[in-house]
């Protein structure tokens, strides 16, 4: 009998074999695994207990009707064939003859629950979950059930107990989750920092005997959940109450099965986002790796219309991971404390007013972030990306109010003697020390830097900028012209237009409306004119308008050669506009478009980017310095949006320490003393 269950790892994926050999697609493996793992981690555990209970009842009385009464109704699970005729799956695949009508029966002999979770038999209009039938089904197919599930058969997980089954069922499932391709993140945890978030929530709870409440909202198949539960169990003396749940029916499922073996556990299914399974539910202790880079459009409508309050903004549609920690707070306890991994996009995606950074002000302006602790790339299974923990707390000591601790843990790790999928280093006990004391100490050091929350908020000041010639003149007031000849000069010759009063009766012969001709020929041609791209010349009386590109002005000129040569009076920056209109017919006048040229302000919308000070005053007078500093021309302050960001690579950036000139000298020295070496060997 193995003494470490994860020696049992290499026989269960020996039953990969015979699937490989039987030709399905090596991404599929997992769903034809996932059901026969739950059946031994199922009959496993009842074996376990039912010998558990026999020695409470008697060993001559575990068979009585009031026994096994009672064995159905203590919510583990219950089979018949395992209990009351003490057979196991091993004793099935004996006899290969009866296997068939034997394994059915094994099967059937489950109780309500555990037939509904592995997919027993299931109708094509209900939710599967493991769907063990329809797996078997494929298997018989395919001539290779029998082998299969009597390789599975051999796996025997009765004499471990909660904590090593989650941990071999959490091994397996980061191999699914390498080869299904799945979203980063989205079905395993690595174990290091699993420890790390433990740690992390052990120094924030008190050790005493209260009843503790853990809820993961992205459970999967509960490696993260039941991982913190256990670990917390050997820190602390507080019963724990477990919370998960999943879209993933069939995570979801070997997560149900494995809370009935704990002592106080309820896992749901359903998306988190839409559902409301745990909405009038508080906890203690949130967890969570939910899934990054996933987009939302499906259920964007129920988002949208949520009423529950959550949502106080909304991110893009393609990434809606701060959907998720907006759930997780507004289910946070008001002495809670919630650690959750996200990818970078949560520190810096979106600008000012959008929704990612309303969401990060929501959460700053409410005190609730008390640190970031930056995670070393190549720490995740199906991910090299740098990943974050965000530790919300909504309950800092008085000495952290509105301060937040950045912990660069990048390179805190070991590397791997041998990778795992995309893992390649891990987090050591000393490494995960150092972090811990870093969150504890909340002072500055080599690798932390403790910062007033309002270091991250910062004014996006929209303004609107007069523009200016090279002399500083503008026009400033609209100036209204009658043209009479319109000339522009490009690459395509030059266009001119005279005729600004076309009626009904000048030139009109073709079949369409006078409408569609001023849509198809005459609007066009006047919207093609630019007063700045190319030489564009207005007559208006006996003066001419144009635009001189190098002054950046306007020139009232006496002719049009004076025009073309830039020679005449300077009016200011301003722009050129030409607009065209239609007048119908009337009883008194024709059918005509009219063209008519104004010269106008050249304003220019912009916006600065300036520190924020969270007294009103004071940000006030900041913004105006820096707009006195840096704006030189005329401008009119328009909306000011505060948002929030958190640069980490700006923050702990350490530039690259150069070579002294003395050492690059002495190097290239070096170097011609090789060459001249090397040409007296060529010359010999």
């Amino acid at each position: 009998m193995p003494q470490n269950i994860l020696q049992y790892e290499s026989d269960i994926w020996s039953s990969a074999d015979s699937l490989r050999s039987a030709g399905l697609k090596q991404s599929d493996f997992p769903k034809y695994m996932m059901p026969f793992f739950a059946l031994r981690m199922v009959e496993s555990r009842l074996i376990r207990e039912h010998k558990r209970l026999s020695e409470e009842f008697g060993k001559t009385d575990h068979n009585t009707d009031e026994y096994i009464e009672y064995f159905k109704t203590i919510g583990l699970g219950y089979n018949d064939y395992v209990v009351r005729k003490d057979k196991k799956l091993s004793d099935i695949c004996a006899n290969d003859k009866t296997f068939e009508s034997d394994f059915k029966e094994y099967l059937n002999a489950f109780d309500t629950e555990t037939r509904h979770l592995l997919g027993v038999d299931k109708g094509n209009d209900e939710e599967k979950y493991l769907d063990i039938s329809g797996v078997c089904g494929i298997l018989r197919a395919k001539k290779i059930l029998f082998s299969v599930v009597k390789g599975w058969s051999k796996i025997d997980l009765e004499p471990f107990d909660n904590s090593e089954i989650t941990t071999l069922e959490e091994h397996i499932k980061r191999k699914w989750a390498d080869i299904s391709a799945e979203t980063a993140g989205e079905q395993y945890t690595p174990d290091d920092i699993i420890a790390l978030i433990s740690e992390i929530v052990a120094c924030k709870i008190q050790d005493n005997e209260e009843f503790l409440t853990l809820y993961d909202p992205t459970s999967g198949g509960g490696n993260l959940l039941f991982g913190i539960e256990d670990k917390l169990s050997a820190k602390t003396n507080r019963p724990i109450k477990t919370h998960g749940m999943d879209w993933n029916s069939s995570l979801y499922a070997l997560a149900k099965i494995e809370s009935r073996f704990r002592i106080d556990s309820q896992i749901e299914y359903g998306n988190t986002l839409t559902d409301t399974k745990f909405l009038d539910k508080t906890f203690d202790v949130i967890v969570a790796n939910p899934p990054y880079g996933v987009d939302w459009k499906d259920y964007r409508k129920a988002i949208e219309t949520d009423k529950t309050g959550r949502f106080v903004a909304l991110p893009s549609i393609s990434d809606g991971q701060l959907l998720f920690d907006q759930h997780i707070v507004y289910h946070l306890d008001n002495d809670g404390i919630a650690v959750v991994v996200n990818n970078g996009s949560s520190l810096f995606s979106g600008d000012a007013g959008s929704g990612e950074s309303s969401i990060r002000k929501y959460f700053f302006d409410r005190d609730w972030v008390e640190a970031i602790i930056q995670m070393p790339t190549d720490e995740f299974f199906n991910t090299g990306i740098y990943t974050y923990l965000w530790v919300f707390n909504k309950n800092k000591p008085a000495e952290r109010k509105d301060k937040i601790i950045l912990i660069d843990g990048s390179s805190k790790y070991i590397p791997l003697k041998k990778s795992k999928g995309k893992k390649r280093r891990e987090m050591s006990p000393d490494n995960r020390v150092e972090i811990i004391k870093a969150l504890e100490d909340f002072e500055d050091n080599d690798f932390a830097r403790v910062f007033d929350k309002w270091h991250f908020y910062y004014n996006k000041q929209a303004i609107m900028l007069t523009n200016v010639d090279s002399q500083g003149q503008f026009i400033a007031e609209k100036i209204k012209l009658k043209p009479t000849k319109i000339t522009q000069t490009g690459e395509e010759g030059t266009i001119e237009l005279t005729t600004f009063e076309l009626s009904d009766s000048e030139g009109f012969t073709s079949s369409e409306t006078l409408t569609q001709r001023y849509e198809r020929i005459i609007a066009p041609a006047i919207n093609a004119f630019d007063y700045k791209e190319n030489q564009l010349i207005v007559a208006s009386g006996a003066k001419f308008y144009t635009y001189n590109s190098d002054e950046e002005t306007i020139l009232e000129c006496k002719s049009e050669n004076d025009a073309r040569n830039g020679i005449g009076k300077r009016l200011g920056c301003g722009k050129i506009q030409i607009k065209s209109s239609l007048k119908k017919s009337t009883k008194i006048s024709l059918f005509k478009y009219i063209v008519t040229v104004e010269l106008v302000t050249d304003l220019q919308k912009d916006y600065e980017i300036i520190s924020y000070s969270p007294n009103e005053e004071e940000n006030c007078t900041n913004i105006a310095n820096f707009m006195a500093k840096y704006v030189t021309r005329p401008f009119e302050y328009l909306d000011n949006t505060v948002g929030v960001e958190i640069n980490f690579n700006k923050i702990f950036y350490q530039p690259e320490k150069l070579e002294s000139i003395q050492d690059l000298l002495a190097d290239l020295a070096q170097l011609e003393n090789e060459l001249k070496t090397l040409e007296t060997d060529l010359s010999l």
